[in-house]
């Protein structure tokens, strides 16, 4: 029996309506596909069809029935026996709806869960597969069908139920970039700029059902991708967090990320990585203290075991490659625990020591009344070092303390605690006023920053390995 409520019945109707299949349906509603499904699916709707056909028994029987609602879902029935989970259960339509498109395909998920989950298929991956054990890692079905039908039917099944019954549980939209590049990503930027109501313009909701399923073309056994984690330190002012290549010309012969990862793609014998951090620091600026959080998914990796001995090796084969990084706590984690990192990003700390220069002589006692400023507010617009890769915004943000450090009539150290994401550099010469307030305006003279170092990173993840 299916756990599924009575509130549950008109939207499980609605999408068998929609064309949708068994497995889709439970999708839908939040449930993990079960055994004869479609069956159970089936009985669910005719219940309440066959409760409503006894209620209106007596006021109809004078008149000349309708085609009758139980006899689709008898039809439907028979089907359902004959293909088992994998049937899309006929539409239930009133007298004078249109005829059902004679395809059998899931406007959902075009035919993947109808063909590729069933136990004939895991026989005909177990046919082709090589080495048994390759079975127990993840399998990636390189279809070029199934992108070629999603750009075709782009459509939310969210207008259709959330119209006619108040909301959905879960919702998937299919949405092509002109690059054709999906990624998650990808898919959550472009639906952060069109609004349901456009969307539903566009394209039909319920969408016209595909003539013919997805098809395998290939199939392909991959290992899961394997997550090490750390903490790194960066000694060098000329060595960028990740490659820097301008106009297709590399600017630095190598970066933090490389030099991270080389000696980990080569013990893990992965074909690739992706590599994370807890923010960035410029190229010029050094990493300090406890060093910032990092992680890199290893791709495919054909070696996913290590013991804590052999991971301790690996990180002294990446301290000993380089005197330009240094990394700590170096472990093997799961893909949740990497959410830990992102977590209330802005809402973290960070510490940083910056040279400062002043165009104006000054003393001591002409800074030291920047140790009294607490919880300064400033207003950043995006600056314009960066403002070819980020979006034009005004981002609020907090430097929480400062102390100061003279040391002769133009320079002077300042140390700051700010909350995650303060620009630094143009807090301190002001960025042609686009950072207000700024060093500037705080010592009435012109400022500028030779030099910047991150002290630390308050993220606690991941954990700290004693030594």
């Amino acid at each position: 029996m299916l756990p599924l409520k009575e509130k549950d019945r008109p939207i499980v109707k609605k999408l068998l309506e929609a064309g949708c299949c068994a497995r889709c349906v439970l999708r839908f509603c939040c449930l993990g596909v079960q055994s004869d499904t479609a069956r159970e699916l089936c009985a669910f709707v005719s219940d309440s069809e066959n409760n409503e056909s006894q209620d209106a028994a007596v006021l109809e029987q004078h008149k000349e029935d309708p085609p009758s609602k139980k006899m689709k879902m008898d039809a439907a029935k028979t089907d359902i026996q004959s293909e088992g989970d994998s049937a899309v259960v006929a539409t239930v339509m009133e007298e004078g709806d249109a005829e059902p498109a004679d395809s059998d395909v899931c406007v959902v998920c075009l035919g993947v869960l109808q063909q590729f989950c069933d136990e004939a298929y895991a026989i005909k991956v177990c046919l082709v597969t090589i080495n048994p054990i390759a079975l127990g890692k993840s399998m990636c079905l390189d279809m070029d069908d199934v992108i070629q039908v999603k750009e075709a039917f782009k459509w939310t099944m969210q207008g259709l139920v959330s119209k006619e019954l108040g909301g959905i549980p879960v919702v998937t939209k299919f949405i092509v970039s002109q690059q054709n590049v999906f990624t998650r990503m990808a898919v959550v930027k472009a639906l952060e700029k069109v609004s349901d109501e456009k969307f539903l313009k566009k394209f039909p909701c319920p969408p016209t059902r595909p003539a013919s399923k997805c098809i395998a073309q290939d199939v392909q056994c991959l290992h899961v991708s394997v997550f090490v984690a750390g903490r790194y330190n960066k000694f060098s002012r000329t060595l960028p967090q990740t490659p820097w290549v301008i106009d297709g010309e590399r600017m630095m012969e190598s970066s933090v990320e490389e030099l991270i990862a080389a000696p980990l793609l080569s013990s893990f014998r992965a074909e690739g990585f992706n590599f994370s951090s807890s923010g960035r620091e410029d190229v010029d600026v050094r990493t300090l203290g406890n060093g910032r959080p990092f992680a890199l998914e290893l791709l495919n990796p054909h070696r996913a075991r290590f013991n804590k001995a052999e991971v301790r090796q690996l990180q002294e084969t990446i301290n000993q490659s380089s005197d330009k990084i240094r990394v700590r706590d170096l472990q093997i984690v799961s893909r949740d625990a990497m959410g830990h990192m992102k977590e209330g990003e802005e809402d973290k700390t960070k510490s940083y020591t910056a040279l400062i220069w002043t165009q104006k002589a000054i003393n001591k006692d002409d800074i030291t009344f920047l140790e009294e400023t607490k919880e300064l507010k400033l207003a950043q617009k995006t600056p314009l070092r960066v403002l070819h890769r980020r979006p034009l915004a005004v981002r609020e943000r907090v430097i929480h303390t400062m102390s100061t450090c003279f040391l002769d009539a133009h320079h002077f150290h300042l140390k700051l605690r700010t909350q995650a994401g303060t620009y630094i550099k143009e807090f301190v010469h002001g960025d042609f006023g686009r950072t207000k307030p700024n060093l500037c305006d705080l010592l009435k003279t012109e400022t500028d920053i030779l030099e910047l170092d991150v002290e630390s990173v308050d993220v606690d993840w991941p954990p700290s390995i004693p030594e």
